[in-house]
């Protein structure tokens, strides 16, 4: 199975419109450094961590080497934060791994070193694909998070996923 290392971002937008345990069902490991679960995730509850952690979402330690590589692109990309730089170095280290991230600047270091990277969008068209969730959910979603103030996703893309998903829901 596929490993997904996801940094914060993304699972912060997949929970905040009710879309993270339907994304933890694709058929792909889903897997965090333990740092940003525990340091980043602030806004999610330890009973909702727990119930994440028995659907499947695994953590990851990072230490040693991975720890040092971490810290050397921290210190040579100002402006990553080092629990990004770890996601980054378990998604290097993980063969056929994919980084999901929404941050611009990870995604670009990631893609430079030649990391397979997606994001919240790709999980949508996903799950979509396997259909776990219906279409009129996956708008009514995509609607959330385009018009949420703290969401950045590619303006062009989240409105065509928003078009060619409101052709399937049927006419009023």
């Amino acid at each position: 199975m596929r490993m997904l290392i996801s940094d914060t971002n993304c699972m912060i937008h997949l929970h905040r419109v009710d879309l993270l345990v339907n994304a933890l069902r694709l058929p792909y490991k889903f897997v965090m450094p333990f740092s940003l679960f525990m340091d980043e995730w602030l806004s999610i509850s330890l009973p909702e961590k727990d119930m994440l952690l028995e659907l499947g979402l695994e953590l990851q330690p990072v230490s040693g080497n991975l720890v040092d590589r971490a810290s050397h692109y921290y210190y040579q990309h100002a402006e990553l934060k080092l629990n990004d730089c770890f996601a980054l170095v378990l998604s290097q280290e993980i063969e056929n791994s994919i980084l999901l991230s929404g941050d611009s600047k990870l995604r670009k270091v990631a893609e430079s070193e030649g990391v397979t990277v997606h994001g919240v969008l790709w999980i949508v068209d996903e799950l979509e694909a396997h259909g776990l969730v219906p279409h009129q959910e996956l708008h009514d979603k995509l609607l959330l998070l385009q018009n949420d103030d703290r969401v950045y996703l590619p303006e062009d893309e989240i409105s065509k996923r928003i078009r060619r998903l409101a052709q399937c829901l049927p006419d009023p």
